[in-house]
Protein backbone atom coordinates (compact mmCIF):
# COMPACT_ATOMS: atom_id res chain seq x y z
CA UNK A 1 0.00 0.00 0.00
CA UNK A 2 1.39 3.39 -1.03
CA UNK A 3 1.42 6.38 1.31
CA UNK A 4 1.68 9.99 0.11
CA UNK A 5 3.17 12.78 2.23
CA UNK A 6 4.14 16.43 1.80
CA UNK A 7 7.47 17.74 3.13
CA UNK A 8 8.96 21.24 3.22
CA UNK A 9 12.59 20.04 3.13
CA UNK A 10 14.67 17.19 1.75
CA UNK A 11 16.66 16.80 4.96
CA UNK A 12 14.67 13.73 5.97
CA UNK A 13 14.82 12.18 2.50
CA UNK A 14 17.67 9.79 1.73
CA UNK A 15 19.75 11.28 -1.10
CA UNK A 16 20.47 7.92 -2.72
CA UNK A 17 16.77 7.02 -2.77
CA UNK A 18 15.80 10.39 -4.27
CA UNK A 19 18.57 10.32 -6.87
CA UNK A 20 17.65 6.78 -7.93
CA UNK A 21 14.31 8.29 -9.00
CA UNK A 22 15.73 11.55 -10.39
CA UNK A 23 18.35 10.00 -12.67
CA UNK A 24 21.42 11.80 -14.04
CA UNK A 25 19.90 15.24 -14.75
CA UNK A 26 21.65 17.58 -12.30
CA UNK A 27 18.78 19.98 -11.62
CA UNK A 28 16.37 17.50 -10.05
CA UNK A 29 18.98 15.72 -7.96
CA UNK A 30 18.82 15.83 -4.19
CA UNK A 31 22.02 17.90 -3.93
CA UNK A 32 20.83 20.69 -6.23
CA UNK A 33 17.35 21.07 -4.75
CA UNK A 34 18.70 20.82 -1.19
CA UNK A 35 21.26 23.53 -1.93
CA UNK A 36 18.48 25.86 -3.10
CA UNK A 37 16.29 25.17 -0.07
CA UNK A 38 18.90 24.92 2.69
CA UNK A 39 20.66 28.17 1.71
CA UNK A 40 17.33 30.01 1.71
CA UNK A 41 17.29 30.80 -2.01
CA UNK A 42 14.07 28.81 -2.41
CA UNK A 43 12.17 29.24 0.84
CA UNK A 44 8.98 30.65 2.31
CA UNK A 45 10.84 33.94 2.82
CA UNK A 46 11.63 34.23 -0.90
CA UNK A 47 8.17 33.11 -2.00
CA UNK A 48 9.15 29.49 -2.77
CA UNK A 49 7.62 27.34 -0.01
CA UNK A 50 8.64 23.70 -0.64
CA UNK A 51 5.71 21.28 -0.73
CA UNK A 52 7.42 18.19 -2.11
CA UNK A 53 5.29 15.09 -2.66
CA UNK A 54 6.72 11.74 -1.58
CA UNK A 55 5.25 8.33 -2.33
CA UNK A 56 6.44 5.42 -0.18
CA UNK A 57 5.75 1.72 -0.18
CA UNK A 58 6.81 -0.27 2.87
CA UNK A 59 8.97 2.71 3.84
CA UNK A 60 10.84 2.84 0.54
CA UNK A 61 10.66 5.96 -1.63
CA UNK A 62 9.08 5.01 -4.97
CA UNK A 63 7.86 8.39 -6.24
CA UNK A 64 8.52 12.10 -5.75
CA UNK A 65 7.52 15.46 -7.21
CA UNK A 66 9.21 18.80 -6.52
CA UNK A 67 6.45 21.28 -5.69
CA UNK A 68 6.42 24.82 -4.33
CA UNK A 69 3.66 27.08 -3.06
CA UNK A 70 4.44 30.37 -4.79
CA UNK A 71 3.44 33.83 -3.55
CA UNK A 72 4.62 35.52 -6.80
CA UNK A 73 5.73 34.58 -10.32
CA UNK A 74 9.39 35.59 -10.26
CA UNK A 75 12.16 33.19 -11.23
CA UNK A 76 10.01 30.93 -13.41
CA UNK A 77 10.72 31.95 -17.04
CA UNK A 78 7.09 31.20 -17.94
CA UNK A 79 5.14 34.41 -17.57
CA UNK A 80 1.64 34.38 -16.08
CA UNK A 81 1.44 37.90 -14.67
CA UNK A 82 -1.59 38.66 -16.87
CA UNK A 83 -3.41 35.66 -15.44
CA UNK A 84 -2.72 36.91 -11.92
CA UNK A 85 -3.94 40.41 -12.78
CA UNK A 86 -7.15 39.00 -14.30
CA UNK A 87 -7.87 37.09 -11.10
CA UNK A 88 -7.25 40.18 -9.01
CA UNK A 89 -9.56 42.33 -11.18
CA UNK A 90 -12.34 39.87 -10.42
CA UNK A 91 -11.64 39.80 -6.69
CA UNK A 92 -10.02 36.36 -6.72
CA UNK A 93 -6.66 35.42 -5.24
CA UNK A 94 -4.14 34.00 -7.69
CA UNK A 95 -1.46 33.49 -5.06
CA UNK A 96 -0.57 31.17 -3.54
CA UNK A 97 -0.34 28.97 -6.60
CA UNK A 98 1.21 25.51 -6.74
CA UNK A 99 4.25 25.07 -8.96
CA UNK A 100 6.28 22.05 -10.01
CA UNK A 101 9.59 23.34 -11.30
CA UNK A 102 13.26 23.75 -10.53
CA UNK A 103 13.61 27.30 -9.16
CA UNK A 104 15.37 29.77 -11.44
CA UNK A 105 16.11 27.02 -13.98
CA UNK A 106 14.37 26.94 -17.39
CA UNK A 107 15.68 23.46 -18.26
CA UNK A 108 13.49 20.55 -19.30
CA UNK A 109 13.56 17.45 -17.16
CA UNK A 110 11.43 14.99 -15.20
CA UNK A 111 8.93 16.38 -12.72
CA UNK A 112 7.11 13.12 -11.90
CA UNK A 113 9.95 11.10 -10.45
CA UNK A 114 9.64 7.32 -10.27
CA UNK A 115 7.01 4.89 -11.56
CA UNK A 116 3.99 6.25 -9.62
CA UNK A 117 3.35 9.14 -12.01
CA UNK A 118 -0.45 8.91 -11.98
CA UNK A 119 -0.57 8.89 -8.18
CA UNK A 120 1.83 11.82 -7.97
CA UNK A 121 -0.19 13.92 -10.39
CA UNK A 122 -3.50 13.08 -8.75
CA UNK A 123 -1.98 14.03 -5.39
CA UNK A 124 -0.64 17.31 -6.80
CA UNK A 125 -4.05 18.20 -8.23
CA UNK A 126 -5.69 17.38 -4.90
CA UNK A 127 -3.15 19.57 -3.09
CA UNK A 128 -3.83 22.35 -5.61
CA UNK A 129 -7.48 22.52 -4.49
CA UNK A 130 -6.22 24.90 -1.80
CA UNK A 131 -4.63 27.13 -4.48
CA UNK A 132 -5.74 28.98 -7.57
CA UNK A 133 -3.81 26.73 -9.94
CA UNK A 134 -1.16 24.09 -10.59
CA UNK A 135 1.68 24.75 -13.03
CA UNK A 136 4.35 22.31 -14.20
CA UNK A 137 7.24 24.06 -15.94
CA UNK A 138 9.53 22.46 -18.53
CA UNK A 139 8.54 18.81 -17.94
CA UNK A 140 10.12 15.97 -19.87
CA UNK A 141 8.50 15.18 -23.22
CA UNK A 142 7.47 11.70 -22.12
CA UNK A 143 5.50 13.17 -19.19
CA UNK A 144 3.20 15.38 -21.26
CA UNK A 145 0.65 12.63 -21.92
CA UNK A 146 0.03 12.26 -18.17
CA UNK A 147 -0.82 15.95 -17.83
CA UNK A 148 -3.01 16.07 -20.94
CA UNK A 149 -4.91 13.02 -19.68
CA UNK A 150 -5.82 15.03 -16.56
CA UNK A 151 -7.10 17.93 -18.68
CA UNK A 152 -4.16 20.25 -18.05
CA UNK A 153 -3.40 22.89 -20.68
CA UNK A 154 -0.13 22.90 -22.62
CA UNK A 155 1.72 26.16 -23.16
CA UNK A 156 4.80 26.40 -25.39
CA UNK A 157 7.69 28.83 -25.24
CA UNK A 158 10.79 29.06 -27.42
CA UNK A 159 14.36 28.34 -26.38
CA UNK A 160 17.55 28.08 -28.40
CA UNK A 161 19.67 24.93 -28.30
CA UNK A 162 22.86 23.92 -30.10
CA UNK A 163 23.00 20.35 -31.38
CA UNK A 164 26.18 18.44 -32.01
CA UNK A 165 26.27 17.11 -35.58
CA UNK A 166 29.41 15.11 -34.86
CA UNK A 167 31.73 18.12 -35.16
CA UNK A 168 35.43 17.38 -34.79
CA UNK A 169 36.21 20.91 -33.57
CA UNK A 170 34.96 24.50 -33.67
CA UNK A 171 36.24 25.04 -37.21
CA UNK A 172 34.25 22.02 -38.37
CA UNK A 173 31.18 23.59 -36.76
CA UNK A 174 31.86 26.87 -38.56
CA UNK A 175 32.33 25.06 -41.86
CA UNK A 176 28.67 23.99 -41.77
CA UNK A 177 27.48 27.61 -41.53
CA UNK A 178 26.84 30.14 -44.25
CA UNK A 179 29.83 32.18 -45.36
CA UNK A 180 28.36 35.36 -43.85
CA UNK A 181 27.78 33.85 -40.42
CA UNK A 182 31.14 32.07 -40.41
CA UNK A 183 32.92 35.33 -41.17
CA UNK A 184 30.95 37.22 -38.52
CA UNK A 185 31.71 34.73 -35.75
CA UNK A 186 35.42 34.71 -36.59
CA UNK A 187 35.43 38.51 -36.47
CA UNK A 188 33.71 38.53 -33.07
CA UNK A 189 36.16 36.04 -31.57
CA UNK A 190 39.14 37.89 -33.04
CA UNK A 191 38.01 41.20 -31.53
CA UNK A 192 37.86 39.64 -28.07
CA UNK A 193 41.32 38.12 -28.49
CA UNK A 194 42.72 41.43 -29.79
CA UNK A 195 41.35 43.11 -26.64
CA UNK A 196 43.83 40.97 -24.73
CA UNK A 197 41.26 38.58 -23.25
CA UNK A 198 41.99 34.91 -22.66
CA UNK A 199 39.53 32.35 -21.32
CA UNK A 200 40.29 29.56 -18.87
CA UNK A 201 38.06 26.60 -18.04
CA UNK A 202 37.81 25.22 -14.51
CA UNK A 203 35.98 22.02 -13.71
CA UNK A 204 34.92 20.13 -10.58
CA UNK A 205 37.35 20.56 -7.67
CA UNK A 206 39.59 22.84 -9.75
CA UNK A 207 36.95 25.53 -9.08
CA UNK A 208 38.29 26.98 -5.85
CA UNK A 209 36.58 29.29 -3.39
CA UNK A 210 38.31 32.31 -4.98
CA UNK A 211 36.73 31.41 -8.32
CA UNK A 212 33.28 31.12 -6.76
CA UNK A 213 33.72 34.43 -4.96
CA UNK A 214 34.77 36.17 -8.17
CA UNK A 215 31.94 34.58 -10.12
CA UNK A 216 29.46 35.67 -7.45
CA UNK A 217 30.65 39.29 -7.76
CA UNK A 218 30.13 39.11 -11.52
CA UNK A 219 26.71 37.52 -11.12
CA UNK A 220 25.51 40.13 -8.63
CA UNK A 221 26.87 42.99 -10.75
CA UNK A 222 24.82 41.78 -13.72
CA UNK A 223 21.62 41.88 -11.66
CA UNK A 224 22.52 45.30 -10.26
CA UNK A 225 23.00 46.66 -13.78
CA UNK A 226 19.45 45.51 -14.59
CA UNK A 227 18.18 47.07 -11.34
CA UNK A 228 17.15 43.68 -10.06
CA UNK A 229 17.95 41.46 -7.09
CA UNK A 230 19.84 38.18 -7.62
CA UNK A 231 18.01 34.98 -6.80
CA UNK A 232 21.08 33.01 -5.71
CA UNK A 233 23.73 33.51 -3.05
CA UNK A 234 27.41 32.78 -2.59
CA UNK A 235 26.39 30.12 -0.05
CA UNK A 236 24.40 28.38 -2.78
CA UNK A 237 27.28 28.46 -5.26
CA UNK A 238 29.74 27.13 -2.69
CA UNK A 239 27.29 24.39 -1.73
CA UNK A 240 26.83 23.51 -5.41
CA UNK A 241 30.57 23.25 -5.98
CA UNK A 242 31.08 21.09 -2.92
CA UNK A 243 28.08 18.78 -3.37
CA UNK A 244 28.04 18.38 -7.17
CA UNK A 245 31.56 19.04 -8.46
CA UNK A 246 31.25 16.53 -11.30
CA UNK A 247 28.42 18.57 -12.85
CA UNK A 248 29.98 22.03 -12.68
CA UNK A 249 32.23 23.95 -15.08
CA UNK A 250 33.24 27.61 -15.15
CA UNK A 251 34.83 29.92 -17.71
CA UNK A 252 36.92 32.78 -16.35
CA UNK A 253 37.97 35.52 -18.76
CA UNK A 254 41.26 37.22 -17.95
CA UNK A 255 43.07 40.29 -19.21
CA UNK A 256 46.61 41.16 -18.13
CA UNK A 257 46.44 38.25 -15.69
CA UNK A 258 43.34 39.63 -13.97
CA UNK A 259 39.89 37.96 -14.03
CA UNK A 260 37.32 40.28 -15.60
CA UNK A 261 34.32 38.02 -16.36
CA UNK A 262 32.95 34.56 -15.70
CA UNK A 263 30.28 32.15 -16.93
CA UNK A 264 28.87 29.18 -15.03
CA UNK A 265 27.70 25.96 -16.67
CA UNK A 266 26.32 22.64 -15.49
CA UNK A 267 26.55 19.47 -17.54
CA UNK A 268 25.75 15.80 -17.50
CA UNK A 269 26.79 13.06 -19.93
CA UNK A 270 24.34 14.32 -22.56
CA UNK A 271 24.12 18.09 -22.39
CA UNK A 272 25.75 21.35 -21.34
CA UNK A 273 23.52 23.92 -19.65
CA UNK A 274 24.39 27.60 -19.73
CA UNK A 275 23.29 29.22 -16.49
CA UNK A 276 24.80 32.53 -15.34
CA UNK A 277 27.30 35.12 -16.46
CA UNK A 278 28.70 38.45 -15.38
CA UNK A 279 31.58 40.84 -16.06
CA UNK A 280 33.45 43.37 -13.96
CA UNK A 281 34.67 45.22 -17.05
CA UNK A 282 32.96 45.85 -20.37
CA UNK A 283 34.65 44.25 -23.35
CA UNK A 284 32.65 44.30 -26.60
CA UNK A 285 31.42 40.82 -27.62
CA UNK A 286 32.87 39.14 -24.52
CA UNK A 287 29.42 37.86 -23.56
CA UNK A 288 29.17 35.88 -26.80
CA UNK A 289 32.65 34.44 -26.31
CA UNK A 290 32.11 33.35 -22.71
CA UNK A 291 28.52 32.19 -22.99
CA UNK A 292 28.32 30.64 -26.48
CA UNK A 293 31.57 30.08 -28.36
CA UNK A 294 33.48 28.71 -25.38
CA UNK A 295 30.48 26.55 -24.52
CA UNK A 296 30.26 25.10 -28.02
CA UNK A 297 33.98 24.30 -27.99
CA UNK A 298 33.55 22.59 -24.61
CA UNK A 299 30.56 20.55 -25.81
CA UNK A 300 32.43 19.40 -28.91
CA UNK A 301 35.49 18.42 -26.89
CA UNK A 302 33.35 16.49 -24.38
CA UNK A 303 31.21 14.97 -27.16
CA UNK A 304 28.04 16.31 -25.60
CA UNK A 305 24.95 16.17 -27.78
CA UNK A 306 23.26 19.41 -26.77
CA UNK A 307 24.10 22.84 -25.43
CA UNK A 308 21.10 24.61 -23.91
CA UNK A 309 21.70 28.33 -23.93
CA UNK A 310 18.91 29.29 -21.53
CA UNK A 311 15.65 31.14 -22.03
CA UNK A 312 14.88 33.55 -24.89
CA UNK A 313 17.35 35.41 -27.07
CA UNK A 314 17.09 35.55 -30.88
CA UNK A 315 20.76 36.60 -30.98
CA UNK A 316 21.59 32.97 -30.19
CA UNK A 317 20.23 31.88 -33.56
CA UNK A 318 23.02 33.66 -35.45
CA UNK A 319 25.55 31.80 -33.32
CA UNK A 320 24.36 28.32 -34.12
CA UNK A 321 21.65 27.73 -31.51
CA UNK A 322 18.39 26.75 -33.18
CA UNK A 323 14.83 27.29 -31.86
CA UNK A 324 13.05 24.51 -29.99
CA UNK A 325 9.70 24.55 -28.24
CA UNK A 326 9.76 24.25 -24.44
CA UNK A 327 6.39 23.29 -22.91
CA UNK A 328 4.73 23.95 -19.59
CA UNK A 329 1.35 22.63 -18.39
CA UNK A 330 -1.33 24.40 -16.38
CA UNK A 331 -4.49 23.71 -14.42
CA UNK A 332 -6.69 26.54 -13.12
CA UNK A 333 -9.30 25.97 -10.44
CA UNK A 334 -11.82 28.57 -11.62
CA UNK A 335 -13.73 27.25 -14.68
CA UNK A 336 -14.18 30.72 -16.20
CA UNK A 337 -10.47 31.51 -16.06
CA UNK A 338 -9.58 27.99 -17.25
CA UNK A 339 -11.66 28.52 -20.41
CA UNK A 340 -10.19 31.98 -21.00
CA UNK A 341 -6.63 30.69 -20.60
CA UNK A 342 -7.35 27.75 -22.90
CA UNK A 343 -8.51 30.14 -25.64
CA UNK A 344 -5.50 32.37 -25.07
CA UNK A 345 -3.10 29.42 -25.30
CA UNK A 346 -4.65 28.29 -28.58
CA UNK A 347 -3.96 31.71 -30.10
CA UNK A 348 -0.52 31.97 -28.49
CA UNK A 349 0.43 28.45 -29.59
CA UNK A 350 -0.41 29.18 -33.22
CA UNK A 351 1.79 32.27 -33.00
CA UNK A 352 4.64 30.28 -31.46
CA UNK A 353 4.49 27.74 -34.29
CA UNK A 354 4.67 30.52 -36.92
CA UNK A 355 7.51 32.16 -35.01
CA UNK A 356 9.59 28.97 -34.90
CA UNK A 357 8.97 28.34 -38.62
CA UNK A 358 10.08 31.90 -39.37
CA UNK A 359 13.24 31.50 -37.32
CA UNK A 360 14.11 28.22 -39.03
CA UNK A 361 13.90 29.98 -42.38
CA UNK A 362 16.79 32.16 -41.21
CA UNK A 363 19.01 29.31 -40.09
CA UNK A 364 22.73 30.24 -40.03
CA UNK A 365 23.63 26.84 -41.48
CA UNK A 366 24.13 26.05 -45.14
CA UNK A 367 21.19 24.25 -46.69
Amino acid sequence: MESVSVVDSLRGVDAAEWNALAGPRPFVRHEFLSALIDTGCASAQTGWLPQFLLVRRAGALIGAMPLFAKSHSYGEYVFDWAWAEAHERHGLDYYPKLLSAVPFTPVRGPRLLGAEKELLLDSALELAQNSSSLHVLFPAEEELAHFVKRGMLIRRAVQFHWHNAGYSDFEDFLARMTRERRKKIRQERRRVAEAGVRCRWYEAHAIERRHWEFFNRCYRKTYAEHRSSPYLSLDFFLRLGAAMPQYVAMVVAERDGRPIAASLFLHDEHALYGRYWGAMEHVPLLHFECCYYQAIEFAIAKRLQVFEGGAQGEHKLWRGLLPVEAPSVHWLAHPKFARAVEQFLEREGAGITRYVDELCEHSPFRR
